[in-house]
């Protein structure tokens, strides 16, 4: 199986750190965002990762390299000078990715999660990893009916950034820019989601406050 990891974004919400580095780049432990999910890749038997590119691509190219130092092999999805947001940039980088299902992650949130037990189940075209939700997203995104994602006005939990997909799941949409909540309410709205919740360590290192408490909680337990 591929993997694939979402670090086109311009991170506007962390300048100005993110004007000279792109937000996956951001360190956090001692080392990028980044370089946490490739090595969780590694260890979790993935050998071959896609990264898309956009905002100051080129150092995460130069950064990553081929992806030998991280123990994968890394290809780049090019996006040009504007990102394509996550639905478009999956939907571009389908080609690389193939015709199997595929495991996507955020390149900006910190986590715990195994990347390698996550699993698809035969009649889903996505499996999703839930959180419960953060101070700052208190509303969350989704409900659980049993394993079934679903559109639910209470007991909601928070995306994760955390998925399986099938290609197939994105038939339908045109390239270009579009959001990945676009196909996830068509496919919800056929029953064709299902997902998990995680509670372990998950971070969405979206501002610097947040990066400051993740450093702060990491900085306590070693």
């Amino acid at each position: 199986m591929k993997a694939m990891i979402l670090a086109a974004g311009r991170g506007e919400r962390m300048r100005p750190l993110t004007d000279v580095i792109p937000k996956p780049l951001v360190e956090v432990g001692g080392k990028p965002l980044i370089a946490w999910h490739l090595q969780a890749l590694a260890r979790a038997g993935f050998r071959e990762v896609i990264v898309n590119l956009s905002w100051l691509g080129e150092r995460l190219r130069a950064a990553l390299g081929d992806g030998a130092a991280f123990g994968v092999q890394i290809r780049y999805s090019e996006e040009g000078p504007v990102a394509l947001e996550t639905g478009g940039g999956i939907l571009r980088a389908l080609p690389l990715l193939g015709p199997e299902p595929f495991l996507v992650v955020s390149g900006d949130v910190f986590t715990d999660i195994d990347l390698g037990r996550v699993r698809l189940e035969p009649d889903a075209g996505a499996h999703l990893v839930l959180v419960p939700n953060p101070p700052h997203h208190p509303k969350g995104d989704f409900g659980l009916d049993g394993d079934r994602v679903v559109r639910a006005d209470h007991d909601r939990f928070t995306y994760a950034n955390v998925g399986l997909y099938r290609p197939e799941f994105f038939v339908g949409c045109a390239d270009g820019r579009f959001p990945l909540i676009e196909p996830l309410n068509r496919a919800i709205a056929r029953g064709a989601v299902r997902g998990e919740i995680h509670r372990g360590e998950w971070s969405d290192v979206g501002t610097p406050a947040r990066l400051a408490e993740l450093e702060a909680r990491l900085a306590a337990v070693q």
